[in-house]
């Protein structure tokens, strides 16, 4: 039987593992919402994101209604793959990609 720490730890990673590979799918140009990635833990994957290791194109996850999390760098990013904006948010109806659940 696991101590209870190491299932955590376990759950956790397999999470990690699922975000990082759903944000690694997000095609340059588009954008993904935190819900898209994980529709039951949204916060969560903020918080791989946050201290993930891996190499990730982070800058393409925003929050539901568009706005950046993470400011000014988040928005040069987007800008040079030419992800359209609407004033200060992305333009979700045109950048939104979802990924299709198998």
């Amino acid at each position: 039987m696991r101590a209870p720490g190491a299932r955590r730890s376990r759950r956790h990673a397999e999470f990690e593992a699922l975000v990082v590979e759903r944000v690694r799918e997000i095609p340059l140009g588009s954008v993904s919402t935190y819900g898209d990635v994980d529709r039951s833990a949204p916060r969560r994957v903020g918080f791989v994101l946050a201290t993930t290791r891996e190499e990730l194109p982070w800058h393409r996850v925003v929050r539901s209604n568009g706005s950046l999390a993470l400011g000014d760098d988040q928005r040069r990013r987007l800008r040079r793959e030419g992800v359209p904006f609407r004033g200060d948010r992305v333009d979700l109806r045109r950048a939104r990609y979802r990924a299709s659940e198998a």
